[in-house]
């Protein structure tokens, strides 16, 4: 059986894994994730989150129901419960299988609509393959350096921008890392009119580019769509989603949207462990996380 071609994070060294862990000196874990609940906010065309009950304690009781045999003296209960929602829910990374492009329909690595979807999702590069996340962390708050609480509609974020973030804070950005990027988009969570107001800032492709060239294996922002819309420049092809083809479909590194990076703004740190754990489901397209940066 051969190994699939997961992206540059395939490749990880053991030894930035070690140098990953030494960033760590204090012990403190801020999370990258806000709650998640039915009425969340969500990009649109996702379904919507919901959790229901399907068993609960009066109910095992109302309906005579027997889980454990006969012998319940005690009155023993539980509760279990449906969790339906798309795996793009809240804070979450985008498998490689999550986008398409082109007449045949192609993802990263070989897989395309006709040869590799199923009635139960995508049989190549599926959220099944995702990998674990434990790599330098590096936070470019761009929004902090515009001195704004949240970018405005529709602004980009392009390579020079970057850079001179990165120079501002004193960071490098590096191979192996993961880089997120702050539009202060979460720091308006869930009010939903005034989340409305400021879609969507972001990277444009120039930013991918450079993030690219620095050799990173996974990127994300805290907007549902990660990058710049509508996109500044969709090319003679007409694509909505420049930035995801480049990064996501051609170089396989992986995207997280949703993540919300105040806390670690507050803090002013921009160097990090980072750590988050995809839930490994065949046939899904992504994964909710809920990241970590260790420090």
């Amino acid at each position: 059986m051969t190994t699939p071609d997961i992206g540059p994070i395939g490749a990880l060294p053991p030894e930035q894994v070690v140098r990953a862990a030494r960033l760590v000196h204090e012990g403190r874990m801020i999370s990258l994730a806000a709650v998640r609940y039915p009425g969340m906010p969500l990009f649109p065309g996702h379904p919507p989150f919901q959790v229901l009950n399907y068993r609960t304690p009066r109910g095992i009781r109302v309906a005579g129901a027997q889980p454990w045999g006969p012998v319940n003296d005690a009155g023993l209960g539980y509760m279990a419960e449906y969790v339906m929602a798309t795996s793009h829910s809240g804070a979450h990374m985008d498998g490689l299988a999550h986008m398409t492009v082109g007449d045949d329909m192609h993802w990263y690595g070989g897989g395309s609509a006709d040869a590799h979807l199923s009635d139960f999702g995508p049989t190549h590069l599926d959220a099944s393959t995702m990998p674990p996340f434990f790599t330098r962390g590096v936070l470019l708050d761009v929004a902090g350096h515009r001195g704004v609480d949240c970018l405005p509609k529709g602004a980009p974020i392009d390579a020079a921008e970057l850079q001179a973030v990165a120079a501002a804070e004193g960071v490098t950005v590096e191979p192996w890392d993961v880089v997120v990027i702050r539009t202060g988009y979460m720091g308006l969570w869930p009010d939903a009119e005034r989340m409305a107001a400021h879609k969507t800032p972001g990277p444009d492709v120039s930013a991918a580019r450079w993030l690219l060239e620095r050799g990173v294996v996974a990127t994300g922002t805290d907007t549902e769509t990660y990058e710049v819309q509508p996109a500044l420049d969709p090319g003679s092809e007409g694509n909505p989603q420049p930035v995801h083809t480049l990064l996501l479909i051609q170089n396989a590194v992986y995207l997280m949207e949703s993540l919300d990076l105040e806390a670690l703004a507050r803090a002013r740190i921009h160097e990090f462990l980072f750590v988050a754990l995809p839930v490994k489901i065949r046939g899904a397209t992504g994964s909710m996380v809920d990241p970590v940066a260790v420090v």
